[in-house]
């Protein structure tokens, strides 16, 4: 059985070499890499092409977060799990955003890490307990609430077509993943999701996968905490 192929992101050689033993611990993974900071990190994708990389927010120079937006747009097979010490909404919200499809906290790493890291190589998403009931809570300011909105919320509206594109954006899946998914081409993609985003009225990533959480899409894959695949 192939390894997972790890590349670990964090600007402190401790936490590195702590997750290198924990990981290398693993027998389904193997760390091909450390990064210092974001720029390092972007450098070393692009060489080594790792199945996941476990990605700190906050590190000098390149954040985590511009580091994430440029690995997923270059290698959209690549996951990204956040490992980080913030339990922050905005943080999780603008990590969504850049394309990470798991967020773990420092805290929980010898329970949760290597369970993430399967489970988003897997294609799943992966949030800790805590933080998927920030996505749950309240939306941002001019976001309706589902549970404020009548039944008829736009989701009877959708084509069968537009909710398979609604769950993989939810899923992180980039626009190409999606046409070869479905069999379409990017433009026609685009043009689903335009569609769906404004029959929803939805504006980000982020609340396309708290719409789905909360519409229960994802229901039949979540386990004991909160991996959607």
């Amino acid at each position: 059985m192939s390894k997972i192929r790890l590349l670990v992101a964090d600007d402190h050689p401790v936490v590195r070499a702590g997750l290198r033993t924990l990981l290398g611990a693993q027998p389904d993974m193997e760390v091909v890499g450390e990064a210092s900071d974001g720029e390092k990190a972007v450098e070393l994708a692009l060489a080594l092409r790792p199945d996941v990389v476990v990605m700190d927010i906050a590190m000098g120079g390149t954040n985590g977060i511009e580091a994430t937006k440029e690995i997923r747009s270059r290698l959209p097979q690549t996951r990204v799990l956040v490992l980080t010490m913030h339990e922050n909404e905005e943080y999780l919200r603008r990590m969504l955003e850049a394309g990470a499809t798991g967020y773990v906290l420092k805290q929980a790493v010898d329970t949760e890490l290597a369970v993430a890291i399967r489970a988003v190589h897997r294609g799943e998403v992966f949030l800790y307990s805590s933080l998927t009931r920030v996505l749950l809570g309240d939306l941002s300011p001019g976001e309706e609430s589902s549970d404020d909105r009548p039944p008829q919320d736009g989701y009877d509206r959708l084509s069968p077509r537009e909710k398979e594109v609604l769950r993989l954006v939810a899923l992180g899946y980039t626009n190409r993943q999606i046409a070869d998914e479905l069999y379409l081409s990017i433009k026609t993609v685009e043009t689903y999701r335009a569609r769906l985003m404004e029959k929803l009225r939805l504006k980000s990533r982020s609340a396309l996968v708290r719409y789905a959480l909360r519409r229960g899409l994802l229901d039949d894959e979540i386990d004991g905490h909160a991996s959607l695949p």
